[in-house]
């Protein structure tokens, strides 16, 4: 077998297995996500996911900004924590971290290439297994103290569910991905609960009451033990700014530096998680280092800033409950100002409900699609809209539909873009080339 000898050709192997972020998945079930296939690669690779300990964070948002979190207070305290996300705004090497550092191009290629023989002989193996594999062995070979893991979908059949996490971390569940995990919060709540292991620690963020009653029903059955933010942690929010929010957490004060009153209670969640895990591992966190943790936390693509006049924010609201987050969070910070929207969906996400919460409150809305595969395309965002009684524009790239915006509003104007994180990360790379900044870490084409 000719080793790979490029970093280019190493990403066309994995992407060349089948791949759920750009194709979209027929079921959610053991034989499509058949967890014996990764289970197998790590017997035979010594199995890398044992070897620190982990925490495992589920939901259907609040995830990835609760794991940045928790990950920015364990490097804080000096511990050597990997992070392990999905998906990636600009470059694979995102998903995979360790401290502040993405994981390197060379590493990625030596990576694939010792285990590409494992992977060869697994029939089926998904691009996704692939990943999660490489991140194992990535933290094992590093030697890192912790590993923080976001789950990909559901959790029960996710890849990461292999592990079993010192802490397992469950987000806010709301309606997403409907089509595979169920038309309903209990059933959606059961696939994420799947997290949640014999004798094992968990804790929850807030929950709407029916997935909450899932998530407890869980605990009982597996004799797990549960601890609610809601019930345990006091959390309020004070002074807010572009700059981030005070928070206030059992009455201790904490600067964040993510914007969003939800962020608020993600950070509660991370808190508490950074809590639950002092009390199972040796790892001591300090407040110091709590506080400083959440003070630094980058997570771009979510309520991020890139312009002040026009304002220009980003946010992947990629569905209904989410988009009324990010709503509510503007008529917060900016009473009064009217907003346009540029607005890109993935085909598999509910996209007329997100346009009902936009469309009352926005000056102007532009449709667009982001350059993938699941796109769904602008003319029938638009036919949707004009169901609803509203007309808007479409444009067919992401980098039109801002130029659109950016034409259209004056110093005064709020453009929001939102959707999908592919269309986030399409708007934020097409602003940072328009305005000559400082290009971000990209994939070869």
């Amino acid at each position: 077998m000719t080793p790979f000898k490029t970093y280019k050709e190493v990403l066309n192997y994995i992407y060349s297995h089948t791949n759920f972020e750009r194709k979209q998945m027929p079921k959610y079930n053991m034989t499509t996500l058949d967890l014996s296939r990764i289970t197998g690669v790590m017997e035979k690779i010594g199995r890398p996911h044992q070897k620190y300990p982990v925490m495992l964070i589920a939901g259907t948002k609040g995830k990835g900004s609760t794991a940045a979190m928790c990950h920015s207070m364990l490097v804080a305290a000096g511990y050597k924590t990997g992070l392990y996300s999905s998906p990636h705004l600009h470059t694979f090497r995102e998903r995979i971290r360790i401290n502040n550092d993405l994981i390197s191009e060379e590493d990625v290629l030596a990576l694939v290439n010792g285990l590409r023989g494992y992977f060869d002989e697994v029939m089926g193996l998904t691009a996704w297994e692939i990943m999660t594999t490489l991140a194992f062995k990535a933290f094992a070979g590093k030697k890192v103290d912790i590993a923080v893991l976001e789950v990909g979908l559901g959790g029960r059949l996710d890849a990461t569910n292999i592990t079993t996490p010192a802490v397992s971390v469950i987000t806010p569940i709301s309606y997403d991905h409907t089509h595979l995990l169920g038309n309903t919060l209990s059933k959606i709540a059961g696939e994420k609960a799947g997290i949640i292991k014999e004798g094992g620690l968990v804790v929850s963020g807030y929950q709407y009451p029916e997935a909450m009653t899932v998530i407890e029903a869980v605990c009982r059955e597996k004799k797990a033990r549960l601890r609610a933010v809601e019930d345990e942690m006091n959390c309020r929010v004070g002074r807010t700014s572009l700059q981030g929010q005070t928070i206030f957490a059992n009455g201790e004060a904490y600067h964040l530096a993510l914007l969003g009153r939800h962020q608020a209670h993600n950070a509660c969640t991370a808190l508490m998680a950074i809590d639950a895990l002092q009390n199972e591992t040796p790892l001591q966190i300090s407040a110091e280092a709590r506080a400083a943790g959440l003070a630094t936390v980058r997570w771009p693509g979510r309520l991020e800033i890139l312009n002040q006049a026009p304002l220009l924010l980003l946010d992947g609201a990629m569905n209904g409950d989410s988009a009324r987050k990010l709503r509510q969070t503007l008529q917060h910070y900016f009473p009064g100002r009217a907003v346009i929207y540029v607005v890109g969906v993935s085909r598999d996400h509910d996209y007329r409900v997100i346009l009902e919460e936009l469309l009352p409150h926005s000056r102007h809305v532009i449709a667009t699609q982001a350059n993938h595969p699941r796109a769904t395309p602008p003319e029938t965002l638009a036919a949707v809209a004009h169901t609803l009684g509203y007309q808007i524009d479409a444009a067919g790239s992401v980098e039109q539909a801002l130029q659109q915006a950016v034409n259209s509003a004056n110093d005064t104007g709020l453009i929001c873009v939102t959707g999908s994180l592919f269309c986030v990360a399409d708007a934020r790379l097409a602003w940072f080339k328009q305005a000559d900044l400082p290009l971000p870490a990209v994939d070869p084409v």
